[in-house]
């Protein structure tokens, strides 16, 4: 799910101003039980997909609205067009569109207004992450949803930008548990298990 800049800044003019913003990365404190049901609300369209164009965009809204309440500022900066998190979520918005590319610390740090050295520093305390570490997330998320739909390991590993399959493979079986073909078939077995109502 993508945090859309435009929902959080009309949100916020429905709240009160916030405590100062804390200098972590992105945290929520005190998850409230309106909070969990408006994520489970808007999880359930996933079991319902023809409810989505109706009710999507409310039930977002209402979950972007009840984060806003709990947060501690950092997604506050997010709505604001020039705080650091904003140019990180710019930075971030790039490398979910070209994740298969090659990697360059300097350009993302250009994209993003800062120095490579603040950059990197800050795009660690946003995501508890480096950037080449959120890339090969974002990869290897890729390449488990085209092994899901029949391409091979080796084919999928080369769309998602790996030179090498067997760095492909340790990695994938570092994040999902599994190599690449045994996890695939499993996926394909679950999707194929006919549901019980």
């Amino acid at each position: 799910m993508t945090v859309d800049r435009a929902t959080i800044g009309a949100l916020l003019d429905e709240l009160p101003d916030p405590s100062p913003a804390s200098t972590r990365g992105f945290a929520i404190h005190g998850v409230t039980a309106p909070l969990l049901d408006a994520l489970h609300r808007l999880l359930e369209l996933l079991d319902t997909p023809q409810d989505i164009p109706a009710l999507g965009q409310a039930r977002y809204r209402e979950l972007m609205y009840r984060l806003l309440q709990n947060d501690d500022g950092q997604l506050r900066q997010i709505a604001q067009e020039d705080s650091r998190l904003s140019r990180i979520h710019r930075a971030i918005g790039w490398l979910r569109s070209h994740y298969d590319q090659a990697l360059c610390i300097d350009d993302l740090a250009d994209r993003a207004g800062m120095s490579r050295a603040s950059f990197y520093r800050h795009f660690k305390a946003a995501t508890s992450m480096s950037p080449l570490q959120f890339q090969k997330i974002l990869r290897l998320q890729e390449a488990r949803r085209l092994l899901r739909q029949a391409s091979s390991a080796q084919t999928s590993a080369h769309r998602v930008g790996y030179e090498s399959a067997s760095q492909f493979s340790r990695d994938y079986a570092r994040l999902f548990g599994l190599p690449p073909a045994r996890d695939a078939a499993r996926l394909r077995a679950v999707s194929s298990d006919p549901i019980e109502v």
